[in-house]
Formats: C-alpha cells, sequence, structure tokens
C-alpha cells in the first residue's frame, strides 16, 4: 500500500526543489544589480516568480546575463529535470531474504536511496565553487567562467588533470603585476574554491562507492 499517491509525490518534490532554489536566489541576488529598484515585497515575489519559471515558463522579471554564474548553473540543472520528477526513498524487498539480516538490509537500502547520483553532486560542486569565485568571475569573466570551471572540476573528478590555465592577457581589466605561472587554473582559486576541488578529487577517486546513488529520484 502506498503511502502516498503519485500526485503528492510531485508536488512534495516540486516544493523542495523550488523552495531551495528560492531561499539560494534570495541569499545570492538580494541586493545585485538584477534587484536594483525593487522594495522587499518585490523582490521576494520576483525571486519566487523567478524561481518557480525556472522549472516551466521560462518568463523572466529580471535580466538573466547579470545574475551570478552559480544560480545560472542551479537553472540549467532545474530546466534540465522534467516537471514529473519525484522522489521517493525505495525499499527493495527481494534483498531481505533473512530474517537477522532484515534490519541491515533496511538501513543499506535508505542509505542508497538518499544518495544522490554522480551528476548531481558534481553539479553541486560546480555551484558552490561559483559561489566560492563569484567576485572574480565577475571582474575577471574571461578567465574565471562557467566553462572553465566545469572543465576543472570534471577534471579533478576524473584525476586527469586537464586545466584551461589562465592568462593575464584576457584580463577585462589588465592588472600590470599580473604574471603567467606554470600552475593550472585552480591556482588562481580562493582557499575555499581550492578545498572544494581537493573534494571533488577524493570523490572521484572514491566514486565506486557512489555508483548505486540517484535511484530515489524518479525522471520519468
Amino acid at each position: 500500500m502506498e503511502v502516498f499517491s503519485n500526485t503528492q509525490l510531485i508536488i512534495m518534490t516540486f516544493l523542495m526543489l523550488v523552495g531551495g532554489e528560492f531561499m539560494l536566489f534570495c541569499s545570492m541576488e538580494w541586493g545585485s544589480e538584477a534587484m536594483d529598484g525593487l522594495n522587499s515585497y518585490q523582490k521576494l515575489v520576483g525571486s519566487l516568480f523567478q524561481s518557480v519559471n525556472s522549472r516551466h515558463a521560462g518568463e523572466s522579471v529580471v535580466d538573466i546575463s547579470t545574475i551570478s554564474s552559480a544560480i545560472l548553473v542551479l537553472f540549467v540543472v532545474m530546466m534540465y529535470l522534467p516537471p514529473y520528477t519525484t522522489f521517493l526513498p525505495t525499499k527493495d524487498h527481494e534483498e531481505i531474504s533473512e530474517k537477522g539480516k532484515e534490519g541491515q538490509n533496511r538501513r543499506k537500502t535508505l542509505m542508497e536511496s538518499l544518495m544522490l547520483s554522480q551528476l548531481s553532486y558534481l553539479a553541486m560542486f560546480i555551484i558552490l565553487i561559483c559561489i566560492t569565485e563569484r567576485h572574480k568571475m565577475k571582474e575577471d569573466p574571461l578567465n574565471f567562467n562557467v566553462l572553465n570551471v566545469t572543465i576543472e572540476v570534471i577534471s579533478a573528478y576524473g584525476n586527469v588533470g586537464f586545466t584551461t590555465g589562465y592568462s593575464c592577457k584576457r584580463q577585462v581589466k589588465p592588472d600590470s603585476s599580473c604574471k603567467d605561472t606554470w600552475y593550472g587554473f585552480a591556482g588562481r582559486w580562493s582557499t575555499e574554491g581550492k578545498l572544494i576541488l581537493i573534494v571533488v578529487m577524493f570523490f572521484g577517486r572514491l566514486k565506486k562507492f557512489s555508483m548505486k546513488g540517484g535511484k530515489a529520484w524518479k525522471l520519468s
């Protein structure tokens, strides 16, 4: 017997996704250029409208080009997920074959259900790095852009080592003290961004333990 109907699961998943997007949008864009001229009430309504529309209609009340890269990556993820996406921790009753292992199997199944897919974790890492490097992405967009960050994160996850590097010639506001050095693009990141990248490298090495993640999410 199902506790929740499919419609209820879709509604709960929708509220969870939009609620998280709404909170991040408010925290990142409240005092940004995109919200200039709006009072607090208008900012709340505009943020909610923008968050909901990233999942469905695609209408906009702010200039998308002026919002932070972290929010843009989040919009990409939200647009990728179909509208009927649901989250439901699964229970595989076929795995419970012996009474003595019943509790252990249930705990194992619950943990596997709560784990996300590897692609989801990578999207989260990219969003986090876009947050830590948001000031540099605004001041130096040719070097610090979402594509370069994505390449660096995927390279770290695969333990490959590719990097786009950093070029002083690509600076929008040339800095006379800037010197091209031998280290990669991540060498110009903040301490927080570098620590996140280190976590990505460990996560990539241990990817075997997250291969079964994401089963609780139903995209079709």
